[in-house]
């Protein structure tokens, strides 16, 4: 698809860190008001009653498609988020 026909890009890959280690991956379009939904246990079912969550990681602005493949690759990639807890 040519790009001036592709949708604006604004999605966001984000990584959330627990106080037990634990990461959550996900996108959104405005991650700190995704970040509140989690902690406040309206975020997804993964994260309720696991949280403080704080964020460690931020990837974009990405159109839909390629902020869900990332998502997909840094789920699969245990050395990457390793890598970010140990940043952190």
């Amino acid at each position: 698809m040519a790009d001036d026909l592709r949708p604006p890009a604004g999605f966001f890959v984000y990584v959330l860190c627990n106080d037990t280690g634990t990461t959550y991956t996900g996108i959104a379009k405005d991650v700190m008001a995704r970040l509140d939904a989690h902690n406040a246990g309206n975020g997804a079912k993964f994260t309720r009653g696991r949280g403080p969550w704080a964020l460690i990681h931020t990837e974009g602005p990405l159109h839909k498609g390629d902020a869900l493949r990332r998502e997909r690759a840094i789920k699969r990639d245990r050395a990457f988020k390793a890598g970010l807890k140990g940043a952190n």
